[in-house]
């Protein structure tokens, strides 16, 4: 092997980067390559398509787009309060003419109905036209509303059919209010997110722009239900956007405010559960609520199981999924029959938990009727939110904790259980903490909501792998990461991982003296840079593209020089380009390996970069995750214990 280098041409001597010594290049070491799926990507012969040029850098992307996008986001949120109030006024309507025969738009509770044992039927009634609905309208206003939110954003491009925002609140409506036992929040966001991704489809945008929008929507409604912006926002970032970048950020946090500022007038202030302020400080006691937190832990793996279980009988059954809804409606109209108050969205049962002192037999019934009936109308593809019943599943949870638990006044304990309840079954413990906060105006409650939510966050990403609220997305073949960290691209360098040993080959060679080379050296370097008689770099030229020339002058018996095959301007890369940069750039010209030249002077080389030194990143970022290491040794904890005793004075 060296005599064979030693009878070919050396590399050439590049200048090196500062412009004092020289940089040799070595004759090319040659070795495995990634094969890519997407065929010949290391061609440079490919047109570049809009490759960026010298990147600023800043901690943040965003740009002026994000003016045009917070106005349109603003008419969004206008637009989502009206829609929240149409749903609720539906709601009222639905349940009026279900339960008391009445044209009336109040949003009421059916406990106080007089139809006795034909109670049964209301809910099965509802689920039947939900079920025609969904089978001759849209199959996708099955469900609760929030997977079918975020499937819209992961698998359409942010794009919503017209159609479902109006059947999804109509079909909410008419679940909801034949007794359905779910709330108004997962349809509002469908709902609300619908409006947003129709009205961005009839402008010139991105889909990360549509997403933004159709999330602004979606933050709008919620906002404008339950009055408040700060959680809807949060829902929006911890649920629908998938990211924390300012650009998608402003205009969800604008719309949302906009809808809260407007429920004002058109709804009605907040909070919607207002409560007596509680003590500051409740000092140790507030350890109690990991007892609580741990009693829920069993309902929640509790609820998941069942719901799992629900899905897969009515998959076993022999009829066709529309008459699901019908057959969930069943055991909905059992559980009114024996328990009323589990019936409906249930804010007014929410209320008297966290304002008034509940017998013990009301909170089991709330709990175990509203759990049963919840998870069988949710997994029979009806259509309904989510929220309300966890907050009230919650609540009397807690307040079935409150006759063990230290007195903290009324409605702590139930308060503690909902955030815990809906943070750790949502996996978004910042919207459990602050949703409960804007319900009720308790500032009071952070600390041991805090403590609570985080420690039952904690508990379900231990215990189990999904969500309610992703389980349907991954039933689609999808999987879905929820968890945020800066990408190991965004903080090295080009310089960081760039190969400087490599072969530069003069443009007076001749191609068959590489044919050797080729034949008898291990294939590393797909790219070779072409440089003059001075060094500096004219062009480049594929491996493949040497091939072919070689092959085509065996059959012409002429020489070629690499003059004549060099391929000038060439995309390259800067030494202190980000290389989340750099691999943008590959995928927009389908080149997976770059020269590396100087910024000031494009023709000075100073080494490659390709796909296999991109994962050097990756590598960087697994051992951070993976490999252990002990920093200080353990024995310095003891040298500075026998220091501190020599040095401390002698009493006298």
């Amino acid at each position: 092997m060296n005599e064979l280098l030693a009878e070919l041409p050396h590399g050439r001597d590049i200048p090196a980067e500062d412009g004092s010594d020289r940089m040799h290049m070595t004759p090319p070491c040659i070795g495995g390559h990634l094969q890519c799926p997407f065929g010949n990507w290391g061609r440079t012969d490919r047109t570049p398509v809009d490759v960026e040029g010298p990147v600023e850098l800043g901690i943040f992307t965003t740009n002026s787009r994000v003016i045009l996008l917070s106005i349109i986001a603003v008419g969004i949120g206008v637009l989502s309060a009206f829609v929240a109030l149409a749903l609720l006024r539906l709601i009222g309507l639905f349940t009026n003419l279900f339960f008391f025969h009445r044209w009336a738009t109040t949003l009421i509770s059916p406990v106080d109905n007089k139809l006795g044992a034909f109670v049964v039927l209301v809910p099965v009634v509802g689920g039947i036209i939900v079920g025609l609905m969904a089978r001759y309208g849209s199959e996708r206003i099955r469900g609760h509303g929030i997977p079918e939110a975020i499937g819209a954003i992961l698998i359409q491009g942010s794009r919503v059919e017209p159609r479902l925002a109006f059947l999804k609140p109509l079909s909410s409506a008419i679940s909801i209010g034949s007794g359905g036992p779910f709330g108004a929040e997962g349809p509002i966001i469908m709902t609300g997110g619908a409006f947003g991704s129709m009205l961005a489809q009839f402008m010139h945008l991105t889909s990360a722009e549509r997403k933004a929008l159709l999330v602004a929507g979606a933050a709008g409604g919620m906002s404008a239900t339950f009055a408040s912006p700060v959680g809807a926002t949060l829902l929006a970032v911890e649920l629908l956007l998938f990211e924390w970048k300012p650009r998608r950020f402003i205009p969800v946090a604008l719309a949302s405010a906009t809808a809260a500022a407007l429920r004002h007038y058109i709804i009605g202030p907040g909070p919607l559960f207002p409560v007596l302020a509680h003590a500051v400080l409740i000092g140790p006691k507030a350890l109690f609520g990991l007892v609580l937190v741990h009693r829920g832990r069993i309902t929640l793996g509790a609820t998941h199981c069942l719901c799992l279980r629900r899905r897969r009988c009515f998959r076993k059954l022999p009829i066709h999924w529309m008459w699901w809804p019908a057959l969930g409606g069943v055991v909905v109209g059992l559980g009114g029959l024996v328990f009323p108050q589990a019936l409906g969205v249930g804010y007014g049962v929410i209320a008297d938990l966290v304002g008034h002192n509940i017998p013990g037999r009301l909170l089991l019934g709330i709990l175990l009727v509203k759990w049963v009936i919840w998870a069988v109308a949710l997994r029979s593809g009806t259509s309904g939110g989510v929220l309300a019943p966890l907050l009230m599943m919650g609540g009397a949870l807690g307040g079935l904790g409150s006759m063990f638990l230290p007195n903290e006044g009324i409605g702590f304990w139930p308060l503690i259980s909902m955030g815990a309840v809906l943070g750790g079954t949502m996996r978004s413990p910042f919207t459990g903490i602050v949703f409960v906060l804007e319900l009720t105006h308790n500032v009071n409650m952070l600390l041991p909501l805090v403590v609570a939510v985080t420690i039952a966050h904690g508990f379900t990403v231990l215990t189990m792998r999904r969500s309610i609220l992703t389980e349907n997305v991954s039933r689609r073949g999808y999987h879905l990461s929820r968890e945020y960290a800066v990408d190991s691209l965004e903080v090295l360098f080009v310089r960081d991982v760039m190969r400087t040993n490599i072969a530069a080959l003069p443009s007076s060679m001749l191609l068959k003296e590489l044919d050797r080379m080729f034949s008898t050296v291990p294939r590393s370097q797909l790219l070779y840079p072409i440089s003059d008689s001075e060094g500096y770099m004219i062009g480049t030229v594929t491996q493949a593209d040497i091939r072919k020339q070689l092959e085509e002058n065996t059959l012409r018996g002429d020489d070629t020089r690499l003059t004549e095959v060099v391929q000038p301007d060439p995309t390259t890369a800067y030494r202190d380009e980000p290389l989340t940069v750099v691999v943008n750039r590959m995928a927009k010209t389908g080149i997976t390996e770059f020269p590396v030249v100087e910024r000031s002077n494009p023709r000075k080389l100073l080494g490659l970069i390709s796909l296999n030194d991109l994962l050097k990143a990756r590598v960087l970022r697994l051992q951070e995750e993976q490999r252990r290491e002990r920093v200080l040794p353990l024995r310095l904890i003891f040298l500075l214990g026998t220091r501190w005793r020599r040095s401390k004075p002698i009493e006298r």
